[in-house]
């Protein structure tokens, strides 16, 4: 498959091999995308080596910590230098200190809140302007969300604010880059069994309610979210821009 041949894009977000960023970053690579990586601090740095490594020994990694403009600029400025330009990018960062996910969201603290949003949403924005320069092309920024931004969600508490105000720019971002032809969009996934994931309480309990609820009576998997960030990212999806894409079995278009 060759739907992104020629194509560059780097990749924020990568944990594990369980990542949904990886099933993305895999799908992108198979289609013939030229990618690069980045880390937020040394405990993921092996992790995500090992895991771009794959792609070849001169995969491009990088620090990145999504709350520091300078070094933003950083990784961009590398990329420039080594592509020269840029046509995706894939947002896989969400944080919230952990007692934000616990107890009542009535309780979340002032501090919790402002973090939530830093790393969760505002991240989209500060990558957002930092890639478009580059993207003399155009291009698709993706980022990925979760139903609890939609409804309340138990113990999902300010991430879920978090990323109703990621989706939310996803939207004002897709209507000031459009003129450029960098699409915005969102891919709202069932739950996976992630790293992010399982710091919710009740996950288990989630992974269970869904696969009895959801019209295809299962959950999503990896493999499939990949296939929809390589849509997204492809020619296919040329029209489609703002959105925020549900990927869940059909979850989301269930009252009962």
């Amino acid at each position: 498959m060759s739907l992104l041949n020629g194509k560059f894009g780097i990749v924020f977000g990568v944990a594990n091999k369980r990542s949904i960023a990886w099933a993305i970053a895999q799908a992108w690579a198979r289609a013939g995308a030229t990618l690069a990586f980045t880390y937020q601090g040394e405990r993921l740095k092996e992790n995500v080596a090992e895991l771009a490594g794959t792609f070849g020994p001169d995969t491009l990694i990088l620090p990145c910590d999504v709350t520091r403009d300078e070094e933003i600029a950083r990784v961009f400025a590398a990329v420039q230098q080594r592509f020269g330009k840029l046509h995706l990018l894939l947002h896989s960062v969400a944080f919230a200190p952990r007692e934000a996910l616990e107890g009542d969201f009535l309780n979340t603290s002032r501090e919790a809140f402002r973090i939530a949003h830093d790393v969760s949403a505002y991240s989209l924005v500060a990558l957002a302007r930092a890639a478009a320069p580059l993207m003399t092309e155009g291009g698709s920024l993706l980022g990925l969300s979760y139903y609890g931004a939609e409804k309340v969600v138990p113990h999902y508490n300010v991430m879920g604010v978090a990323k109703a105000a990621l989706e939310a720019c996803t939207r004002y971002l897709a209507y000031d880059l459009g003129p450029r032809q960098i699409r915005v969009n969102c891919i709202s996934a069932g739950p996976v069994n992630t790293l992010a994931a399982r710091g919710i309480s009740g996950f288990t309990e989630m992974l269970r309610h869904y696969e009895a609820k959801a019209p295809l009576k299962r959950n999503v998997t990896a493999d499939e979210l990949g296939a929809t960030g390589l849509f997204l990212a492809s020619d296919g999806a040329a029209a489609i821009t703002g959105q925020v894409l549900y990927v869940d079995c059909g979850y989301q278009i269930m009252g009962m």
